[in-house]
């Protein structure tokens, strides 16, 4: 996932990308795991910067090399699709031939649910580096300090289990009845809150933060609750979700209303047949769950629709609609999760949840069939071995039976020739620009690519 608007030229050999950032695109995953250790850290560039072919850094020197001319801190303010134009924040109007539209998703704040007093100087949030670097300055001005995080979804769990590892006391707070509400069932839920109690994370659910106690300075020395409750805090984190980056294009491109992006087919393309989108902006058809559109805020989504965008856009004979399979990870303490498909219909859970290296899971059955998976502990080839039953739809012929096998259901029906990912490209691409398109353009969730044609003027 990158973290900024980019914009890609291509005309003949004529190449160059366009972003507001003054660093090249980047994956976000880090910025929640690596990025906020307090000893052997990730920075850019040598980890988790956008990956192209054969596995290479696309550095500033790598977009050098390949032709690219990277222009940093340069921002695209407005769009008119009609004709089909764009107007960045330096006067500049650019034309398009064709536009993939991967602005992604900006954090919700606490000032959009009438919070006085969140602007202060020690209230984090994590989206881009920047959001990072003030966290990881935050935590270092605190040790042994009280850190409260807002929010029990992937931010707020994963950001908890950094702060512990950085030594500092944590408070989670969030409305649920318990943590990863939209994912977790409650007996999933309760093995990790119970493993967050153990590393010294206290859990204050079915609440939310009312306001702020403050020293002279502005700085939070405490979270106020809903019922009065006082929570002392050094600092806060705030995870509470995303909202699509659509602004540009609203009224001019048909929106997915129910799921807050911009609507697209399975060829990734929007209303206007010039225009594409990918990653969290974008909402496409689930063949997986009979058409139903989804808008999905994960790396994994944001990678392979940008693939497909590019593969439609090139060869468009031979590009199949969108198949994709739902995914999502994380990665806390010595803890590794991995989740395929829809937590829809009646759950079943399997394996050991009481040990410290534990390997558990859960199917979701619907119709007789498996609708998702999730696994704790796995290795490599049972991760794909759930993914395979899900993306099969498999028959489960006997719900006890099914409790009993747990993992070895989804190990035997994995032996079947794994599903066509319906992405019909033969081989690597021939273009040697693809692999770079496919990555600055689309990989990441917050980036913008557009082809377009040779007009470019100033106002």
């Amino acid at each position: 996932m990158a973290t900024h608007d980019v914009l890609l030229r291509l005309y003949e050999d004529d190449k160059y990308a366009v972003t507001k950032a003054m660093v090249a695109p980047y994956e976000r995953p880090a910025l929640s795991k690596g990025y906020l250790l307090p000893e052997g850290a990730a920075r850019l560039p040598g980890f988790h910067t956008c990956v192209g072919a054969n596995d290479e850094l696309l550095t500033i020197k790598w977009y050098k090399e390949q032709g690219i001319e990277l222009v940093l801190g340069t921002k695209v303010i407005s769009a008119d699709v009609r004709r089909k134009t764009l107007l960045t924040g330096t006067g500049e109007t650019i034309s398009y031939k064709t536009l993939i539209i991967a602005t992604g998703a900006r954090a919700l704040k606490l000032q959009e649910f009438g919070i006085q007093g969140s602007d202060a100087s020690n209230i984090c949030y994590l989206r881009n580096i920047d959001d990072a670097d003030k966290l990881v300055n935050a935590m270092k001005l605190c040790p042994g300090g009280n850190a409260v995080v807002i929010g029990g979804g992937y931010i707020g769990m994963e950001c908890a289990a950094a702060l512990v590892t950085n030594k500092i006391r944590v408070t989670m707070v969030f409305p649920e009845k318990h943590c990863m509400g939209r994912l977790f069932t409650p007996k999933i839920a309760e093995y990790y809150e119970n493993y967050y109690t153990s590393k010294g994370v206290t859990f204050v659910k079915g609440t939310v933060l009312t306001s702020f106690e403050k020293d002279m300075t502005g700085k939070v020395t405490a979270v106020i609750l809903k019922d009065g409750k006082h929570l002392p805090a050094d600092m806060v984190v705030v995870g509470i979700g995303i909202r699509a980056n659509t602004s540009l294009f609203e009224g001019q491109l048909v929106m997915s209303m129910e799921n807050g992006g911009i609507k697209v087919n399975g060829q990734l393309q929007t209303s206007d047949s010039s225009v594409y989108a990918v990653g969290d902006v974008a909402a496409f058809p689930i063949k997986l769950f009979d058409g139903d559109i989804r808008r999905l805020e994960h790396v994994d989504s944001a990678r392979r629709t940008a693939r497909h965008a590019v593969a439609s856009i090139l060869e468009p004979s031979k590009t199949r609609e969108i198949d994709y399979l739902p995914f999502f990870y994380s990665r806390v303490f010595t803890l590794s999760w991995q989740f395929y498909g829809d937590n829809v219909g009646e759950v079943f859970h399997f394996g050991d949840f009481t040990s410290s290296s534990p390997r558990f899971g859960a199917y979701w059955v619907s119709k007789g069939r498996i609708a998702g998976a999730f696994l704790e502990g796995g290795s490599r080839d049972e991760y794909e071995a759930i993914s395979v039953v899900v993306r099969r739809k498999a028959k489960v012929a006997n719900i006890e039976e099914l409790e009993i096998q747990g993992l070895a259901f989804a190990i035997q029906e994995s032996q079947m020739e794994a599903p066509d990912s319906g992405l019909a490209m033969v081989g690597k691409p021939t273009y040697a620009w693809h692999a770079t398109v496919g990555v600055v353009a689309a990989v990441s969730i917050a980036a913008i690519g557009y082809w377009y044609g040779r007009k470019r003027r100033r106002w």
